[in-house]
């Protein structure tokens, strides 16, 4: 698994990529598309690993096991929906 460091320097090329086909070849819009979905990609795939890693440092102690899973769960949906 990537850390999220490794994922956020990921996320800086892939932008740096787009802001240089912006620059060099602004009617490449479908290659253009491609790496903002990438990225958009790549930022769900970062915010849902710090989401889990969060919830179960933040909540550990917080809830019952049982509650603690259901607060995951809509947590996670949130996230994935947005």
């Amino acid at each position: 698994m990537k850390s999220t460091e490794q994922r956020i320097n990921n996320i800086i090329g892939q932008l740096s990529g787009i802001k240089k086909m912006l620059i060099e070849k602004p009617d490449d819009c479908f290659s253009i598309l491609v790496q903002m979905k990438a990225v958009k990609s790549a930022m769900t795939s970062l915010t849902e690993q710090m989401l889990s890693k969060e919830l179960d440092r933040c909540l550990k102690n917080g809830f019952a096991p049982a509650k603690k899973q259901k607060a995951e769960a809509i947590l996670k949906e949130v996230i994935k929906n947005n």
